[in-house]
C-alpha cells in the first residue's frame, strides 16, 4: 500500500443491522426466504463503490474491506463474562441473513474479513494502523462511537446514512473530548448495550467535565478524593477498578493478529457476471438492472448455471464449495453419474413439463348458464382429476357467502395422461352490480342460481372416482360443507409442499408458482382493490373474477402436477397420507362445530381486570412519585431510568429507554417493587384488551359459538397453530389467566371434557435419546421432575423441597429447547455460573441426551434436515453456516425439531382417529379444540365416562402401530362445565 492510497474500512456487522431496520420485512419470493437485510446491504455497498466520491468523503477508494465479527466469544469475555450478556437474540428473520450478507460481500469481489476471538472493531483499528503506519488514509465506514478513539489526521470516519464524515471536531462536538479520550470517557460511562460497566452515575457531559479537569482517567482516579460533588466523588473511588475495567473493555487493540494483508485489499474493476448471478439468485431485479448498466454486463446474458449455484450457495451460506454447489438440489435433468432421476430432479422436470404450456388467461372461460357448466363437468370428470377453488365474501369460512368457484382439468390424448392445454373456467353465482351504491347493486343478469349450480357441482365433489384437488383445501371443504357438499377423495397442494419442504420457504399458492412453475399469479387486489377503495369479491367485475378465479384452478393444478412425484420420490408419501390430508376433515369439523363462551362472564372479567388496572395504576402511580401513562414506554423509561435510576437501563435506536417485558421482569426478579408492578398492569390490560374485550366480537352470530380456525403448514415441526380467535394462547399461568378459561363453557346437558397428553415431549426424549432412567422413571410412573432432580442434586425424592424439583423442572424442559446458561438463569434467577453448573450436571448423570444432540445435528448437517419418528422432515437450511449465531440457532432448532415434532405428530395421528372411534362406540360426544398437547370434547352428561375412555386410549396408543414407543405415553382426563375447571 503507498502513501496516496485510500483504505475504505466497512463495517459490516454494523452495516447488516441498518440495514435491516432501514428496510420493511422483505422476503424472497420464490421461497420465503428473508432477504430485507441483505437487500440494504447490497444497495449501501452497491451506493458507496459508485458514488464516494460525490459523498463528504469526496474520494474513490484504492482499497476495500468488508469487517465482520465472528462471534460473541471474544477475549473481552474472557476478561469479563458478563460483557455483552444482556444483548437479546438477533431478531429471528434475521439470522437467516448473516450468511447470505457474507455471499454478498464475495459476490462484490471485496474481502470479508474476520477473525475468531477478536471484535469487527479491533480489527478495523488494526487495518487503521496498518494503513497510517504505510502513509495512506482510511476512512472508516461507520457512525459507532466505539470506533471514534482511531480517529487522527489520517483517519476519519463515515456515517453514509448521513452522508456526514467525522473527524477530531466532530467528535468533540458530540462527546466533549477529543478523539484520543473517548477511552477514558466510555471506561467512566460505561456502555448498557455492551454491559461495561463504567462509574454508576456518570453519564457522558460529566465524564467530559472530569476529564478536562483532570486530564486523563488514570490522574482522575488518583485525585478523586478531590472532588466536591460527595456522590460522584464517593461513586468514583468505590468503583475505581471498575473503570480500570471498562479501560481495558472498550480500548481496540490495533496489533490484532490478523492474517489478510493490505494489498489484498486492492479494489479491482467490479466483475459484473458473478455480481449479477448472485442479486439474480437474490431476486433484487432493480439493483441487478442497476449492475448491469454498470458494469456492462447484460442480466439476460448470464449463464442460468451461474445463477444456479449462486442460488445453492445464498441458500445455504457460505460453506459451500464449488463441489458443494452441484447437489441435486441444484442439479438438472438426470444424474449423469448414476444415469438415475434424482428425487429433485424429477420434480424439476415435473415442474418444468407443469409449466411448459404457457398461462394463457385469454382461454379462460366463464360458465354462465347450465348448458355450458355441465359440459365442462362431465368433460373434467372423464379426465378423473380436477382442479377446485371457491370464491366468497370473507375469510372466514363460517361466515363467507359462496360468490363462484372455478374449476381446471387437462384432457387426456385418447387413452393416455392427460396432455393437453389445461382448461379453466370460472362460475358466478351472486355478481352484484353498483359497488358504489350505498343501497348495494342487484345481482348482475346470466348467472346460475346458486341451488342449480351446487346440485350439479356436488354430483362432482363427492364423486370418490375424480381426485379434486386444492390450494389450502379446508377453507373450500368449509364453504361447500356449509351448503351440503362433502368433498370426497381429495389432494391439498399446499399440504403436499408442506410434507416435502417444511423450513424451506412458504406453502402459499403465490410463492409456490413463483418458485415451481416461474409465474407471478394476479394478486387479490388488483380485482378487489385496497384500502377504503377495496370491495367484497361479490362487487368484482366478472370478467376481471373470471381471470383471476380461474387462473387460481389452473395454477393449482399445475403445482399438483409437479409436486405430487415428489412426494413418492422422496419417500414422504406416508407423511402426506397419515399426517397431513386427513387432517382437513379432522380440523373442519372442529372448526365448524366450535365452542361455547358465556358473553356476562366474559363481561364480568373485563370490568374485574379493569379495576385491577386501574388499582394497580394508582399503586404504580404512588412508588414514582407522579403521575404518568404507564401505557407510555416512553414516559415508563424515563421513570425507571431516567429518574429513580434503576440497574440495567438500555436505550433503543430511536433515544428511548427499553422497557420490554424481559428487562421488567428482570428487573422484578431483583426485588424491585415498581417493575414488578408494571409487569402485573401490563398482564393485566392485555388480558382485557386480548381476550375478555376481544372474544365477543368472535362469536358467530348465527351458531352463537366462537369456531377458531386452524393453520396446517404455518410451524416447520407440524405443530397446528390457532387465529381467529387464537385459543392456544390464553395464558394459564396466573390465576387471572386462567379464568378467562371459565367462560368457555358446554351446552345445557351436556360437560367439556379436557384430555391432556403428561410430559409427552419429555417422553419422546427418553424414546428417541433411549435414556434408560428416564424410560424406567416412565414406565414406573415416577415423578419426572422429583426423579431428575434426585439424580442431579443427591436428593431424596420423598419430601423434596419444591423448589429444587422447580429447577429440575425447569432444566427438563429447557433442555429440550436448548436453554442456555443464560436463559435458565433468567428463568431461576440464580448466576449464570450455577446454571452453567446445573446444565454440566443434567449432561453428565444423562449422557445419552448429549449424544442424542450431537448425532441429530450431524445428521441435520449431512442432511440438511431431521425428522420426526414418523418421517416427517423438517429443514434446516442454514445448519452449515458459518455464522456461529445463524449455526447455533439452527441446531437448536434441529435437536429440538425430532421431540417437537414427533409430539405433534402423535396428537394428529390421534385426532384423526378420534372422531371415528367415538362413531364407532355410538357416542354423540364430539372434538372441539387441540391446544398444544390437549384436546377439548363436549359430551353428553351421561356419556362423559366412555368418551374419556375412548379418547384416553386413542391418546395413549396414537403412535401405534407405526411406532412402538420405549416409554407408556400417559393422558390426563376431566370433565366439567368449563374450561377451567376441567383442565
Amino acid at each position: 500500500m503507498n502513501k496516496n492510497d485510500h483504505l475504505f474500512l466497512v463495517d459490516g456487522s454494523g452495516y447488516i443491522f441498518r440495514a435491516f431496520h432501514a428496510l420493511p420485512p422483505l422476503t424472497r419470493k420464490s421461497d420465503g426466504l428473508p432477504v430485507g437485510a441483505v437487500a440494504g446491504f447490497c444497495n449501501m455497498l452497491w451506493k458507496l463503490l459508485a458514488d464516494a466520491r460525490d459523498t463528504s468523503v469526496g474520494v474513490t477508494p484504492t482499497h476495500l474491506a468488508v469487517i465482520f465479527d465472528y462471534s460473541s466469544k471474544t477475549f473481552r469475555k474472557e476478561l469479563y463474562p458478563e460483557y455483552k450478556a444482556n444483548r437479546s437474540e438477533p431478531p429471528e428473520d434475521l439470522i437467516p441473513q448473516f450468511g447470505l450478507i457474507r455471499e454478498a460481500t464475495k459476490a462484490f469481489d471485496l474481502p470479508c474479513i474476520e477473525l475468531e476471538g477478536f471484535e469487527a472493531d479491533d480489527l478495523i483499528a488494526t487495518y487503521a494502523r496498518l494503513a497510517e503506519e504505510a502513509g495512506a488514509d482510511t476512512t472508516i465506514i461507520s457512525s459507532d462511537k466505539d470506533l471514534m478513539q482511531l480517529v487522527t489526521p489520517h483517519v476519519s470516519m463515515y456515517d453514509s446514512m448521513k452522508d456526514r464524515q467525522i473527524g477530531r471536531d466532530e467528535v468533540i462536538e458530540k462527546w466533549g473530548v477529543p478523539p484520543e479520550k473517548m477511552i477514558d470517557l466510555q471506561s467512566l460511562t460505561g456502555d448498557s448495550t455492551d454491559n461495561v460497566p463504567g462509574v454508576p452515575g456518570i453519564g457522558p457531559k460529566t465524564a467530559a467535565q472530569l476529564l478536562e479537569e483532570y486530564g486523563d482517567l488514570d490522574t482522575l482516579l488518583a485525585r478523586a478524593g478531590e472532588i466536591k460533588q460527595n456522590k460522584r466523588r464517593e461513586n468514583i473511588i468505590a468503583f475505581a477498578d471498575q473503570a480500570r475495567l471498562s479501560r481495558e473493555l472498550v480500548t481496540l487493540k490495533i496489533d490484532t493478529p490478523v492474517e489478510d494483508d493490505l494489498d489484498s485489499f486492492k479494489l479491482e474493476p467490479q466483475n459484473g457476471p458473478k455480481l449479477i448471478a448472485f442479486l439474480k439468485a437474490m431476486e433484487f431485479t432493480t439493483l441487478t438492472r442497476r449492475v448491469a448498466e454498470a458494469t456492462g454486463a447484460e442480466a439476460s446474458d448470464v449463464d442460468p448455471a451461474t445463477v444456479e449455484v449462486a442460488w445453492g450457495a445464498a441458500a445455504r451460506g457460505p460453506d459451500l464449495d464449488e463441489g458443494d454447489a452441484a447437489t441435486p438440489e441444484t442439479a438438472t435433468a438426470n444424474d449423469s453419474d448414476s444415469g438415475q432421476w434424482t428425487p429433485a430432479a424429477l420434480a424439476r422436470a415435473r415442474a418444468e413439463e407443469a409449466a411448459s404450456a404457457r398461462i394463457d388467461h385469454s382461454a379462460y372461460h366463464c360458465l354462465r348458464d347450465m348448458e355450458a357448466l355441465d359440459a365442462f363437468i362431465a368433460a373434467a370428470r372423464e379426465t378423473g382429476v380436477v382442479a377446485f377453488d371457491t370464491e366468497t365474501t370473507s375469510l372466514d369460512p363460517m361466515q363467507a357467502e359462496l360468490v363462484g368457484f372455478s374449476l381446471a382439468y387437462q384432457p387426456q390424448d385418447g387413452k393416455a395422461a392427460a396432455s393437453g392445454p389445461i382448461q379453466a373456467a370460472y362460475t358466478p353465482l351472486i355478481h352484484k352490480a353498483g359497488a358504489d351504491d350505498l343501497l348495494g347493486g342487484g345481482l348482475v343478469e346470466n348467472q346460475i342460481p346458486v341451488d342449480e349450480a351446487l346440485a350439479r357441482l356436488k354430483t362432482l365433489l363427492e364423486d370418490p372416482s375424480v381426485l379434486k384437488i386444492a390450494q389450502n383445501m379446508k377453507y373450500d371443504w368449509l364453504i361447500m360443507k356449509r351448503h351440503g357438499v362433502e368433498i370426497e377423495s381429495f389432494d391439498d397442494t399446499m399440504l403436499i409442499s408442506y410434507a416435502i419442504d417444511a423450513g424451506v420457504g412458504g406453502q402459499g399458492m403465490d410463492a409456490l408458482s413463483e418458485r415451481w412453475l416461474g409465474h407471478k399469479p394476479i394478486a387479490y387486489k388488483e380485482v378487489a382493490g385496497s384500502g377504503r377503495s377495496a370491495v367484497t369479491f361479490d362487487f368484482v367485475d366478472i370478467e376481471k373474477a373470471t381471470t383471476y378465479a380461474a387462473e387460481d384452478a389452473d395454477v393449482t393444478l399445475r403445482l399438483w402436477q409437479a409436486l405430487k412425484p415428489r412426494l413418492a420420490a422422496d419417500g414422504l408419501v406416508s407423511v402426506y397420507e397419515r399426517l397431513e390430508r386427513p387432517m382437513v376433515a379432522t380440523l373442519a369439523n372442529m372448526e365448524m362445530r366450535g365452542v361455547s363462551v358465556d358473553r356476562q362472564i366474559l363481561s364480568r372479567l373485563s370490568g374485574d381486570f379493569a379495576q385491577g388496572a386501574a388499582a394497580l395504576e394508582d399503586e404504580i402511580q404512588t412508588l414514582a412519585g407522579e403521575k404518568f401513562n404507564v401505557g407510555s414506554p416512553r414516559q415508563l423509561g424515563e421513570i425507571l431510568f431516567g429518574k429513580m435510576g434503576l440497574p440495567g437501563g438500555t436505550k433503543t435506536r430511536s433515544g428511548q429507554w427499553s422497557t420490554t417485558a424481559q428487562k421488567l421482569e428482570e428487573l422484578a426478579a431483583e426485588g424491585l417493587e415498581l417493575p414488578g408492578k408494571i409487569v402485573e398492569w401490563r398482564q393485566l390490560t392485555k388480558l382485557k384488551s386480548t381476550y375478555t374485550d376481544a372474544l365477543p366480537g368472535f362469536i358467530n352470530p348465527e351458531t352463537d359459538r366462537v369456531h377458531t380456525s386452524y393453520a396446517l403448514a404455518s410451524t416447520t415441526t407440524g405443530r397446528l397453530s390457532s387465529s381467529e380467535p387464537n385459543l392456544q394462547n390464553i395464558p394459564v399461568r396466573t390465576a387471572e389467566g386462567r379464568k378467562i378459561r371459565t367462560a368457555f363453557v358446554s351446552q345445557p346437558g351436556y360437560k367439556l371434557v379436557s384430555a391432556d397428553y403428561s410430559q409427552i415431549e419429555l417422553r419422546v426424549l427418553a424414546h428417541v435419546a433411549d435414556i434408560e432412567a428416564l424410560k424406567k422413571a416412565f414406565a414406573d410412573g415416577l415423578d419426572i421432575h422429583a426423579m431428575t432432580a434426585s439424580e442431579m442434586f443427591g436428593v431424596p425424592v420423598k419430601d423434596m423441597p419444591p423448589e429444587i424439583r422447580r429447577r429440575a423442572k425447569a432444566i427438563n424442559f429447557g433442555i429440550i429447547y436448548g436453554i442456555s446458561a443464560f436463559g435458565l438463569a433468567n428463568q431461576l434467577s440464580i448466576p449464570r455460573s450455577e446454571a452453567s453448573e446445573y446444565i454440566k450436571t443434567y449432561f453428565e448423570r444423562f449422557p445419552g441426551i448429549r449424544d442424542y444432540m450431537e448425532s441429530t445435528k450431524a445428521f441435520a448437517r449431512e442432511h440438511g434436515y431431521v425428522e420426526t419418528i414418523f418421517g416427517r422432515r423438517a429443514h434446516y437450511p442454514e445448519i452449515k453456516s458459518s455464522n456461529p449465531q445463524v449455526r447455533s440457532f439452527n441446531e437448536r432448532a434441529a435437536i429440538n425439531a425430532p421431540i417437537q415434532g414427533s409430539a405433534a405428530d402423535i396428537i394428529r395421528r390421534a385426532m384423526i382417529r378420534i372422531d371415528a372411534a367415538l362413531d364407532e362406540a355410538d357416542l354423540t360426544g364430539s372434538m372441539l379444540l387441540q391446544v398444544h398437547d390437549e384436546l377439548i370434547f363436549e359430551a353428553p352428561d351421561d356419556e362423559v365416562d366412555a368418551t374419556i375412555r375412548v379418547a384416553t386410549d386413542i391418546m395413549e396408543n396414537a403412535a401405534m402401530p407405526a411406532v412402538a414407543m420405549k416409554v407408556p405415553l400417559k393422558v390426563d382426563a376431566r370433565a366439567a362445565s368449563n374450561w377451567d375447571e376441567a383442565h
